[in-house]
């Protein structure tokens, strides 16, 4: 079992913190997030383990805000400044010794492939990318996933009130990440992945989300970025999972050479499971072997 050695590393406004999880040799580096409202220890951890057994320096890390990583307010999903704290960590990598700085990849796992790909669109030290089960939306993904136009409206419009609160007062309004009774969630119902104490519900991650995230969340479009996207992509993905549409409409507006594996399993397989993990960090490895050796 590969030990990671705990780093931390400059953001734009925050000192980050990640695990670096390092192969006996200097090798290409990959860089690895995980989904929304999360911390590395839930999925990243996993998958960049993953890859140093099978040769490739990874690094997961908390973005700012979350986990030990530091940041204020805390826990807000803002796909910006995660897009910039993935720059940060790539800047990081880059530099490591145990890193050939020349063969750098991105690996994100649901909503961390916009992320990823959106660093990557304008990050030509990027040279290849890996999206598992990516979560990638434009508007009408949104209103289709969110209840409809005026569903969408009404949470934007109550961010938009939550973040005048906070500049006003300093105070966050928070509600569940996820809950079976509360129907002011950001995912109202049952998912045992985030409630489980022995897989997701982990004590370093707080279930809970910040209202002004909706307003930047509901209207960030990823599906837009794949024509931008030049260097060589994977994805991998069931249409059992979260949004399959939006990987199809990305994959399609991808203008090079490109790949994509469709598998069973629904969403939450993808971060903790079998066979859907071996098979994604096959299909990573494959590519990047591809791609960067």
């Amino acid at each position: 079992m590969t030990r990671p050695e705990k780093v931390t590393f400059d953001g734009d406004e925050a000192t980050l913190t990640g695990n670096l999880f390092l192969p006996p040799e200097q090798a290409p580096g990959v860089v690895v997030a995980g989904t929304w409202t999360t911390v590395k220890e839930q999925m990243a951890d996993r998958y960049a383990q993953r890859l140093a057994e099978r040769g490739y320096t990874a690094l997961s890390f908390d973005f700012t805000g979350f986990g030990e990583s530091g940041g204020e307010p805390r826990d807000v999903e803002s796909p910006a400044r995660k897009v910039r704290d993935i720059h940060h960590a790539l800047t990081f990598l880059a530099a490591h010794p145990a890193v050939d700085g020349e063969r750098l990849g991105a690996l994100g796992i649901c909503a961390a492939a916009m992320y990823m790909a959106d660093n990557a669109a304008h990050d030509p030290r990027v040279k290849a990318l890996a999206l598992v089960a990516p979560w990638l939306h434009d508007a009408a993904i949104c209103e289709a996933a969110y209840g409809g136009a005026e569903a969408v409206a009404t949470k934007i419009k109550i961010g938009r009130e939550a973040r005048s609160r906070y500049d006003e007062t300093g105070e966050v309004d928070y509600v569940p990440v996820v809950s079976t009774i509360d129907e002011r969630a950001a995912m109202p119902y049952e998912i045992d992945f985030y409630l489980n104490p022995q897989r997701g519900a982990i004590p370093t991650r707080p279930n809970r989300f910040a209202v002004m995230a909706w307003p930047e969340w509901l209207t960030y479009d990823s599906i837009a970025l794949a024509p931008r996207i030049t260097q060589p992509p994977l994805i991998v993905h069931s249409d059992e999972a979260a949004i399959p549409d939006g990987a199809h409409r990305f994959h399609a507006g991808l203008p090079g050479s490109k790949d994509i594996l469709w598998i069973q399993g629904i969403q939450f397989d993808f971060y903790d499971q079998e066979p859907q993990v071996a098979i994604a960090i096959d299909a990573a490895v494959g590519h990047f072997g591809r791609t960067l050796r």
